[in-house]
């Protein structure tokens, strides 16, 4: 099956503009819902009874809309861009290229809408999610054929290890949402639909998908981004592209596994919950070769740190990876996770990976990208990339360690027993005790968005100020 271009001599630059733009509006919209529902967390009475607005319904739409909205585009327009240039040739499909695109906001306003009206796909019974499903299907097998057929028809005889890694991500995330998807369909007037598992199987295969959604959409695909942009913004080839290989067979192989750390003193068989903690502590191997390969691409080029604040977005994000990537393998030692779980511990951690990793790593490719797509040589204004950079940063540090403080503070409380065996804290005692914590939260959480609204500024400027650039595809194989 061929798809002929008729601009084949050129990149397909439009629907990577389209992908980068809507990366940065989307990541407006979702972490403006993020301050929403911290807010709403620190004075309940934010709900206003309005049911719509409410904090069960606007948390998954602030995870849909950061995940799958912000870093989605994000991942579309960063592989699209990444693998025309280092295979040195057109897109497989502009048609399918376009599908993608307009797919992809369709599904993310279908989100949108169903999530805060209440249709949600709990998982024994779902109502409306069903042919959302459906749809995103329908996406990714056309995004996995233009990813995989532009590489099918490479120029070049090597396939670059970012294009593994995004490989990686599209192969895994396709499995990961047929397996999890899987329902029956009772009523196709209602769009009813009952889920294929039930209990502790279902259990295991929501926390399947759950950890492996985070090891490949939000950790494999990101990868694909550093291996790029972190050796092209500083000017340095990967410090070891050996490493790179043994980072990506070892993160690939084990992530798979590690699901079941999610459920321990669960009735999932404890051999189960074991078997994901190994694997977790395995995890930090490969984890860590990867971040220490992306810092010492750094080698030589040091000086560049303190003149560019992009390689400073993409740097600092490596090292929220590895911290991130340590604090969970500890996190999944039954132990450690008999004071963390349930606690805000865990979301503190979700956030340092979320905000610190992905969103940092996202943000320096996006400020990369966005005036070479647009024939500007820079940003419209670095210095606003300089104020973006250390809002974003500190908004972190405060969200985090807010955080973490309250998740150990509850953990304590909530195991602490008096002399007679009884309870010393109500739990409404330690909801209390974490309301300092949880203003310090938004406050850390505006801080982070506030320079997304700076960066939303910058690139709106930037592209009105320029104009979409067509670019020639070079004749003579070169290095990407």
């Amino acid at each position: 099956m061929a798809f002929p271009n008729s601009q084949a001599t050129t990149y397909n630059d439009k629907v990577v503009r389209q992908f980068a733009i809507m990366t940065v509006v989307w990541g407006v919209v979702g972490m403006l819902v993020g301050v929403i529902i911290a807010a709403q967390l620190a004075w309940p009475e934010l709900n206003m009874g309005i049911s719509f607005l409410s904090f069960g319904r606007l948390r998954p739409l602030h995870t849909n809309a950061v995940i799958f909205a912000f870093g989605g585009c994000g991942l579309f327009a960063t592989s699209y861009y990444v693998v025309q240039r280092t295979c040195q040739v057109r897109l497989f499909s502009d048609k399918l290229a376009s599908l993608t695109f307009w797919g992809w906001q369709l599904v993310i306003l279908s989100a949108a809408v169903s999530l805060p009206l209440g249709f949600t796909q709990a998982k024994e019974y779902a109502e409306l999610e069903w042919p959302i499903d459906i749809l995103i299907t329908v996406i990714w097998v056309a995004y996995a054929i233009n990813f995989f057929g532009t590489i099918g028809t490479r120029k070049v005889k090597h396939i670059y290890v970012a294009n593994w890694f995004f490989g990686a991500f599209i192969m895994a995330v396709a499995l990961l949402h047929l397996g999890n998807s899987a329902a029956l369909p009772v009523s196709l007037s209602g769009m009813k639909s009952y889920s294929a598992y039930a209990g502790v199987q279902d259990a295991m295969v929501q926390w399947w998908y759950g950890h492996n959604a985070v090891g490949f959409f939000l950790t494999a695909g990101f990868l694909g981004m550093m291996y790029y942009f972190i050796p092209k913004q500083a000017g340095r080839p990967v410090y070891s592209y050996r490493l790179s290989i043994v980072h990506f067979w070892a993160l690939i192989f084990t992530y798979m596994w590690a699901g079941p750390h999610h459920l321990h003193y669960t009735a999932l068989p404890d051999w189960t919950q074991s078997l994901g903690m190994v694997f977790s502590l395995i995890l930090l191997a490969p984890s860590w070769g990867g971040m220490i390969n992306g810092i010492m691409t750094l080698s030589g080029a040091w000086h560049k740190l303190r003149d560019d604040p992009i390689l400073r977005f993409l740097i600092v994000s490596l090292s929220f990876y590895g911290m991130s990537t340590f604090e969970g393998p500890m996190m999944a030692i039954k132990t450690v996770n008999a004071l963390s779980h349930y606690t805000d511990w865990t979301v503190g951690h979700v956030h340092s990976g979320a905000l610190g990793w992905v969103g940092l790593v996202t943000m320096g490719s996006m400020y990369y990208l966005i005036p070479r797509l647009f024939g500007q040589k820079q940003m419209f204004s670095v210095k606003a990339i300089e104020v973006h950079f250390y809002m974003a940063t500190v908004g972190i540090v405060l969200y985090i360690a807010a955080l973490w403080i309250a998740g150990v503070m509850q953990g304590l409380m909530w195991r602490s027993i008096n002399a007679d065996g009884t309870l010393t804290y109500t739990f409404v005692e330690s909801v209390k005790a974490s309301y300092p914590f949880y203003v310090l939260r938004l406050a850390g959480g505006l801080l982070y968005l506030s320079g997304m609204v700076i960066m939303l500024w910058n690139t709106v400027k930037t592209a009105t100020a320029g104009r979409s650039v067509t670019v020639t595809i070079p004749t003579v194989v070169a290095h990407a």
